[in-house]
């Protein structure tokens, strides 16, 4: 009886310092959030967190390259169109709902069949080269997902919510486009050379 007493002791004792070593682990891993200013730089698009807030986008304070308005109190905003390395344009900005209700921001997602699965997102975006005759469709995943933002749950009144779309990028003579999502107006931006 005392044998198996000691036998149950000891697994016990056991499992709370393997749980405790793996708490420690874990916590250890978190990394320290003042370091974030020395995390590597990359070209590819800023990484969107769920309901479309961006980490690494544009500052609020950054000077946009255009704004637009339309349907009924939604704003957009460009601040952002840089060429990567990879042959490929990122533009990132703001959208903001001032249309006194949430806003599912479906009619963005553009009217191909297969996008229907992105949800409200910015897949219908598109840049026109009007010099180039040409236009530019956002890219997409081998799964027919954009390279673009999707709004989870979408943006509510008052609300302004940072976004992406990562098209093919045009000609190195090209440095004048227009962006255009949904029944918003064009938007004239400049293209910039990535770092």
């Amino acid at each position: 009886m005392n044998l198996r007493r000691t036998t149950t002791t000891r697994r016990a004792l056991a499992a709370v310092a393997i749980t405790i070593g793996l708490v420690l682990s874990v916590a250890g891993c978190g990394g320290d959030g003042d370091k974030a200013d020395d995390a590597p730089k990359s070209s590819a698009p800023a990484q969107q967190e769920s309901g479309g807030k961006s980490k690494g986008a544009q500052s609020p304070s950054a000077e946009p390259l255009a704004e637009v308005k339309g349907q009924g109190g939604i704003a957009l905003s460009v601040t952002s169109a840089k060429r990567d390395g990879g042959g490929f344009l990122t533009v990132e900005g703001a959208v903001t709902n001032n249309t006194g209700k949430p806003w599912a921001v479906v009619d963005w997602r553009g009217d191909e069949k297969e996008l229907a699965s992105n949800g409200g997102s910015m897949a219908g975006a598109a840049l026109v080269d009007e010099a180039g005759k040409k236009k530019y469709l956002v890219l997409r995943d081998t799964q027919g997902r954009c390279l673009c933002t999707r709004f989870t749950g979408g943006v509510l009144n008052g609300e302004a919510k940072d976004w992406y779309a990562q098209f093919p990028a045009p000609p190195e003579g090209t440095t004048n486009v227009s962006f255009q999502v949904g029944g918003m107006p064009p938007a004239s931006i400049e293209i910039t050379e990535g770092d």
